[in-house]
């Protein structure tokens, strides 16, 4: 079971090929709006004044989403140069 802040578990999947190479930009795309949204909500409430849980727990999950989102792109670009250099087959 995947767990919040689990940075190897985009990775495991994606070496598993449970992940299609061409679903990950899209998978991106889905986290980065997951990422805006988050940022916009903990931007909304700070500046009405909202300080607590609630916004530390916002900028954690932000923080996990950030995270997938370069994990993914980390293993783009990974899996990128092993096929230029022959190591893996497209």
């Amino acid at each position: 079971m995947r767990r919040p802040g689990d940075l190897n578990a985009t990775r495991q999947d994606a070496d598993k090929n449970s992940v299609p190479h061409h679903s990950i930009p899209r998978k991106i795309q889905r986290l980065q709006k997951e990422l805006n949204d988050f940022n916009e909500r903990i931007a909304e409430l700070e500046s009405a004044g909202h300080r607590g849980r609630a916004i530390e727990v916002l900028k954690a999950n932000a923080i996990d989403f950030a995270r997938q989102i370069d994990e993914l792109r980390y293993f783009l670009v990974e899996s990128a140069t092993k096929a230029k250099s022959g190591k893996v087959h497209p």
